[in-house]
């Protein structure tokens, strides 16, 4: 374990980045931006142990704060009145997702919300869209071409994302790359900037000792796949905050904090 935590750290040290330390988020009339969030797939298949192919088998750290994380800035948001976009994934049984194994089919209790959020599917504050792919943006396109989640943005005249949720280097990323690059073209208006919370979010661990002993299996160190995450988003042109900090314009005065 200890050699394994220095060559994760070697590699991390290869590839730095820079994140904002702290995050203020004002009410929208005090800051001129609206502020969306978004949380993407915090669900039993990919969070509650022993919940599914996908699941932890114990409880996981990284994985927990996540969930204490997102629930904490849930219940700000939907306090606040402050819009809440839900992505869940949710897969038929016949249409598998490969490479991954069967996880989260319709009905079988994977595809919904953690017990600590599953109060926000009858908050009339949040949108809740299921999404059978990797890519919430992709997932949210409707059958007549419009867009889920850019028509909940354009709605709430939403300037600013900030996304938490699992896995940080497979859906997140890939929600976060899609819509800056649907921003970058205008085809999310008004949304100026994606903000990605570190602490908001997780991936799953698969140890090198364990993947070398099944044929055909990728390692997924936790760590390490978690900044690579974050690395990719913020090279895409995401901001990455490690603290999200929710008050009024006077904690703003009185602190050191950005302001969004």
């Amino acid at each position: 374990m200890g050699s394994e935590t220095k060559m994760v750290d070697l590699l991390k040290a290869e590839i730095p980045f820079e994140q904002e330390e702290n995050l203020l988020l004002l009410p929208g009339v005090e800051s001129g931006k609206a502020v969306g969030l978004v949380l993407v797939d915090i669900l039993n298949g990919f969070c509650t142990v022993g919940a599914g192919n996908l699941a932890p088998t114990e409880p996981n750290r990284q994985i927990l704060t996540m969930i204490e994380e997102a629930a904490r800035l849930s219940k700000v948001f939907c306090e606040r009145k402050w819009p809440v976009f839900v992505f869940l994934d949710s897969h038929h049984p016949n249409k598998p997702e490969p490479p991954y194994p069967p996880h989260c089919l319709i009905g079988s209790g994977e595809e919904d919300l953690v017990p600590a959020l599953k109060w926000l599917e009858r908050d009339p504050n949040v949108t809740i869209k299921r999404k059978d792919c990797f890519d919430g943006f992709i997932g949210s396109m409707e059958k007549d071409g419009t867009n889920t989640f850019a028509e909940w943005v354009k709605t709430n005249d939403i300037k600013i994302v900030l996304v938490v949720g699992i896995c940080t280097d497979i859906c997140v990323l890939d929600f976060v790359c899609s819509t800056l690059s649907a921003r970058n073209i205008g085809l999310v208006p008004p949304l100026e900037d994606v903000v990605v919370y570190s602490g908001g979010c997780a991936t799953f661990d698969f140890p090198i000792d364990v993947a070398r002993n099944i044929k055909g299996t990728l390692a997924h160190p936790q760590e390490l796949m978690h900044h690579v995450g974050l690395y990719m988003a913020k090279g895409r042109g995401a901001r990455i905050v490690q603290k999200v900090s929710l008050g009024s314009s006077e904690e703003l005065r009185s602190g050191h904090m950005q302001c969004i």
